[in-house]
């Protein structure tokens, strides 16, 4: 079953951005949300189209949407930027950087030049640099051994891709001379086609895919079968369509393949449908705003809801850990032997390789191992219906302990909620009982505490939080009374008021700092002037 965008998908779909049907040529970006770890969506108005959804989901697809997922009720600072920098400009370039999974979008606003570039391969990720090539902010900061995502560094492109299209049978001589993998792989790796496009290419040449590439000899043949494969690309005549086995939906295509015969498929008229119908089923689509009058939730009340859900959160969290630490131990003498024979690989063998060999590997061992992530030399196996990460660096009751000692953390969050959830109710209890009250004879002077000047309030785990009104105060929140170890806050954009908690040298909280966030939130002139809605 089909995880991600191949190349040759991203081909196509780039393909249809640039054409006269839902392009996204001269589409205007409007409202642009975080709607998960790896997953942006943007609003677009395209041209006598309407209004569309892009979802762009880091290392997976991009695609234009009809089921968008909803929007988070607080904004993240990454889109936040975003917004900052392209919401009201025009796209005015799609296209794909030789032919890999990467779709750079170049983006005019106010005679700026910026460009968001969506790197669909690995793990993934997206980054909107300067019209230089400059980061101006990555949706995932990290450092690779050949390049650097960071803000402020100059975005590098990975290593060129060689493309199917471009290929002569020549250039395939030299490919295969080179290789010491069978056909089939080194059509998957080296021409960047992945392996169903490869099979299908040794289907249509009749050619075996267990050839060693050492013996293969007819170059004419592959190089025509890869002519057919990939002409609907070069022609611009796709045939979208998604293949059903058994009800379900196991691939999605720009054209239709031999290998798929006799296998039910759907046909729609566009990649961009087909991308959608395919990876957008099950998903929680956004519900349209309806005004319902109800009673408005207290402060208190909605403390308590808040840490209610952080109970069950935890809950489960801490339950799903314990249980990939009993799963090692119950798999172990299976999980030992993966892990010895990785290492033994790993002495010999690159990651490209052993990924090779465990494809075609015939042993129960090689069919547990679901991926590799050679940056942290870890791996998924199922166990048990259950994907469980390994540290092949580890054994395997060290492995088994890292669960447990990350639920045992868990449980420590669970404990710190049910405090503070008793401490809200009984603030509960003593907001409701009737106020008894005298009658003083004369005024009582009350004398102002040096915090009564700022916005303020005491955070649920009884933080001190202080804010600015305007210029003078946020100035003199910093000058005079942050002091070494609080906590500043403030938007990405201009407008919001200098927030700081007031630590007194203490560790602050998770629920503290959240509640500091919608503090600066929603006291900011981005929220006030309607830029980010409660929908938000």
């Amino acid at each position: 079953m089909k995880e991600e965008m191949t190349s040759v998908d991203v081909a196509a779909i780039v393909s249809e951005f640039n054409s006269s049907t839902l392009g996204l040529l001269d589409a205007k970006i409007g409202k642009i949300y975080q709607t998960s770890n790896d997953e942006m969506r943007i609003t677009l108005a395209i041209y006598g189209q309407g209004r569309h959804n892009l979802v762009i989901q880091a290392g997976k697809r991009m695609h234009l949407t009809r089921y968008p997922r909803p929007a988070p009720q607080l904004p993240q600072g990454f889109p936040m930027l975003l917004r900052k920098h392209i919401t009201g400009g025009r796209i005015k370039r799609v296209s794909q950087h030789n032919f890999d999974r990467i779709i750079e979008l170049e983006i005019i606003r106010a005679g700026v030049t910026t460009r968001l570039i969506s790197e669909l391969f690995s793990r993934g990720n997206i980054i909107l640099t300067d019209d230089e090539g400059r980061i101006l902010q990555p949706m995932k900061p990290v450092s690779f051994r050949d390049r650097t995502l960071r803000r402020g560094e100059i975005y590098e492109l990975p290593p060129n891709q060689m493309s199917p299209l471009d290929v002569s049978p020549g250039g395939l001589t030299d490919i295969f001379s080179e290789s010491e993998s069978d056909v089939v792989r080194t059509l998957a790796t080296r021409l960047n086609m992945g392996g169903v496009l490869a099979e299908e290419v040794c289907l249509r040449s009749g050619i075996d895919k267990a050839t060693p590439s050492s013996e293969m000899r007819d170059f004419e043949g592959i190089h025509a079968a890869m002519d057919v494969v990939f002409g609907p690309i070069s022609e611009g005549k796709l045939e979208p369509q998604v293949v059903v086995k058994d009800g379900n939906n196991i691939d999605v295509l720009p054209f239709g393949l031999m290998r798929y015969q006799g296998l039910e498929t759907r046909k729609l008229d566009t990649f961009n449908q087909a991308l959608d119908e395919y990876f957008s089923a099950g998903i929680e689509v956004a519900a349209k705003k309806v005004a319902v009058e109800q009673k408005k939730e207290g402060v208190l009340e909605r403390r308590l809801r808040q840490q209610q859900q952080a109970i069950e959160k935890f809950t489960k969290q801490g339950g799903e850990l314990k249980e990939k630490g009993e799963l090692l131990y119950a798999n172990y003498q299976p999980v030992e032997e993966i892990l010895n024979i990785i290492i033994e690989a790993r002495q010999r063998l690159g990651w490209d390789e052993i990924r090779s060999r465990l494809k075609g590997a015939d042993i129960p061992q090689a069919k547990m191992i679901r991926s590799i992530d050679p940056g942290s030399g870890k791996l998924t196996v199922e166990l048990d219906g259950t994907n469980v990460d390994v540290d092949i660096k580890l054994t395997v009751p060290q492995n088994a302990q890292v669960y447990y000692d990350k639920a045992k953390k868990v449980a420590g969050k669970s404990s710190g909620a049910s405090r503070a959830i008793l401490q809200t109710e009984e603030l509960i209890r003593k907001k409701q009982e009737p106020v008894r009250t005298r009658q003083l004879k004369g005024k009582v002077k009350v004398k102002p505490r040096w915090y009564d000047k700022f916005r303020w309030f005491e955070s649920s785990d009884g933080f001190l939080v202080i804010g600015g009104r305007d210029a003078g105060t946020n100035e003199e929140a910093v000058k005079k009374y942050m002091e070494k170890r609080d906590i500043f806050f403030h938007t990405e954009a201009p407008g919001s008021p200098v927030v700081v908690i007031k630590t007194e040298g203490k560790e602050v909280p998770q629920t503290t700092l959240e509640e500091a966030a919608m503090f600066v939130v929603s006291n900011s002139g981005v929220w006030k002037s309607g830029r980010a809605e409660g929908d938000c």
